[in-house]
């Protein structure tokens, strides 16, 4: 059967593309049935899969992505960089495989699965869940995908402890242990979180360059503070004696000794807290905020103190009035209440 000019023309065009004759056909007959036999269709399909196509081959791999993620975070502080930089390694570690999926083609599910194998408590894989979204929105900026996929993972609820605050004999036993444990060393820092509510990891930052001794005030500059606000707390009486014989530090000298976790954990292991009456961490900050509104009875002025944007927070999980006593000796009085 003798073919007519077309048929050969066309035959001559399909052999010109160096694919298989009979696949270059089935393929056209493919796009012609998606485009419902419309060629202008099939021309916009094979335009816009093209273009697809060009997107799926712009990505890079998990691993790449989170690289990205840290060199946009270079001017955060040191701690959010190193609790970052841990959360992607155990992500990874838990997920051999994630390291080298392209984040184009990831989906939600997935993101969730590897969630769940990494992270056990609804704690743990909030923090994780929200360091995978910080990489897919790095990604998405660089135009690597399209979408966060992380962004539809559910974030599990998570039960708040109460926390309780420390009683006025635990308070004087604590500062007693403050004054014995290593000449003293830790007693700055635990006067500082007691009677200031400053935050343990801020407490850290802090050098007696922080300290204004002629305003009788302590500083939380914004590159310290957990919020990224800085604030000025004002130090109380009980405060300033504690602190009377620091006046003389040099400025760079920072407020925790040197090895401060163990000399913490030490201390208020000695103190009375053990195994069967664990140490809350954040038990200082909680009884500083009760004593504080017990005495001054101003939520603004505690609001500022603590370094929250409204008193909301205040309200329904820091402060705890049952175990309050004497709180005009807490301020006024000798440290402890005595």
């Amino acid at each position: 059967m003798m073919m007519s000019d077309k048929e050969q023309a066309a035959l001559a065009v399909l052999r010109s593309t160096g694919a298989d004759v009979l696949e270059a056909a089935l393929i056209a007959k493919e796009a012609l049935t998606a485009a419902k036999g419309q060629l202008k269709r099939a021309k916009l399909c094979i335009r816009l899969g093209g273009e697809e196509l060009a997107k799926r081959e712009r990505t890079v791999s998990f691993a790449k992505a989170v690289e990205a993620a840290l060199e946009a975070r270079k001017g955060r502080r040191a701690r959010t960089q190193t609790d970052f930089r841990y959360v992607c390694k155990r992500l990874m570690a838990r997920n051999p495989e994630l390291g080298s999926r392209r984040v184009r083609s990831m989906t939600a599910r997935e993101c969730e699965r590897y969630l769940a194998t990494a992270f056990e408590t609804p704690q743990q894989f909030r923090k994780g869940r929200a360091v995978m979204s910080g990489v897919f929105s790095t990604a998405v900026r660089n135009e690597w995908c399209d979408v966060n996929p992380v962004a539809k993972v559910a974030v599990p609820p998570v039960q708040e402890h109460e926390v309780g605050i420390l009683k006025p004999s635990e308070i004087k036993q604590l500062l007693e242990t403050a004054k014995s444990y290593e000449s003293g060393a830790c007693l700055p820092a635990v006067g500082v979180m007691l009677y200031a509510g400053i935050r343990p990891h801020e407490v850290t930052r802090l050098t007696y360059n922080d300290v204004d001794w002629e305003n009788g005030s302590i500083t939380i500059r914004a590159r310290h503070s957990k919020t990224g606000g800085a604030r000025r707390v004002d130090m109380a009486p009980p405060l300033l004696r504690l602190l009377s014989g620091c006046r003389d530090k040099p400025g760079h000298e920072p407020l925790c000794p040197k090895r401060w976790a163990r000399h913490w954990a030490e201390l208020h292991s000695r103190a009375g807290w053990t195994a069967e009456k664990p140490w809350q961490p954040d038990i200082l900050r909680h009884t500083f905020a009760s004593y504080h509104l017990q005495y001054h009875r101003d939520y603004s002025a505690l609001q500022w103190a603590m370094g929250h944007r409204d008193a909301s927070l205040l309200r329904t999980r820091y402060v705890d009035l049952r175990d309050v006593a004497d709180a005009a000796r807490f301020w006024e009085g000798e440290e402890g209440g005595r």
